[in-house]
């Protein structure tokens, strides 16, 4: 039997990262442009809030991830750097600011995501919806991404926030079952399991995305992958975990490239039909190429 190489370097200090997780910093005029746009229209993008390594690689294309409804985050996740708090009200103009601000970038793929709005009755279904339906009507050739909350069992939202026609419906599982109450305590795993296969039987193009690092065993990384094909996910993004500041959670491992090759594949065998896995992949990095992935 052939074992597969040491894959993970001990994570000693937070600041002590492996060579493979060094990014450029944002430069070029293609970063000034969205850096403009997102301040001119005063929008919230989660390349800022989620501190993103990739950033300037995809600001630099001219793409970027726009966060609606707020800036601020109803849950106390241990991994997110969005600021939590009790939300300020919600901008209901926003869909209209958003969609002009794509349609100015000329953007081909837009992504958008949104914080828990879990203080409100339908979770903030409502503003999901006008900004899908705003950007199709003022960018009609941009195809969307949504990557939506849990919605907590609240399913009538999201029927509203899958109804206007994007093209992919994410909603992340962020890591394996048994951390889910250490990293993501306000969120339940067979909820999030159920929202994902509910979406698929509406019939859109699913996908998640799982981060790696955190203590997950192997078997728990399979398990999860088995989960998730079982649930109707089309599309799955893996990425190494990094600690947005002393404050949250500790980063337990770096994860070997070479295993997160590994993980991609056995991916494949476990019935997905796409998977993204790197260390410095994200849940809307290379969001692009999940467009197309049959269903």
């Amino acid at each position: 039997m052939i074992e597969l190489p040491v894959v993970a370097e001990e994570a000693t200090e937070r600041t002590r990262k492996p060579n493979w997780l060094r990014v450029k910093l944002p430069v070029g005029e293609g970063y000034r442009k969205v850096r403009k746009l997102v301040d001119e229209y005063k929008l919230h993008t989660i390349c800022e809030s989620g501190n993103c390594p990739n950033m300037g690689e995809c600001w630099g294309a001219g793409t970027a991830t726009f966060m609606i409804l707020g800036n601020v985050c109803t849950r106390s996740c241990t991994f997110c750097a969005v600021a939590t708090g009790r939300p300020p009200e919600y901008d209901e103009d926003e869909p209209n600011r958003v969609a002009e601000a794509i349609k100015l970038m000329g953007v081909k793929h837009a992504v958008l995501t949104s914080v828990n709005r879990d203080e409100l009755k339908d979770r903030g279904a409502e503003i999901w919806y006008q900004t899908v339906v705003a950007v199709n009507e003022q960018s009609p050739e941009t195809t969307i991404e949504t990557l939506i909350p849990d919605v907590k069992g609240n399913w009538d939202a999201l029927a509203r926030m899958i109804e206007p026609g994007q093209e992919v419906v994410s909603h992340n599982m962020e890591t394996v079952e048994r951390l889910y109450r250490r990293v993501r305590p306000q969120a339940k795993y067979n909820r999030s399991l159920e929202q994902i296969q509910r979406t698929k039987d509406a019939g859109m193009r699913t996908k998640s995305g799982i981060m790696l690092g955190l203590g997950e065993t192997k078997d728990e990384v399979y398990k999860a992958m088995d989960d998730l094909a079982a649930h109707g996910l089309d599309i799955l993004t893996l990425g190494q975990y990094l600690q947005p500041t002393k404050m949250h959670i500790e980063v337990a491992e770096f994860i070997h490239p070479d295993l997160f090759d590994h993980y991609g594949e056995e991916g494949l065998k476990r019935g997905l039909k796409y998977v993204e896995s790197g260390p410095l992949v994200r849940s809307s990095y290379h969001a692009e190429r999940h467009v197309n992935v049959p269903i």
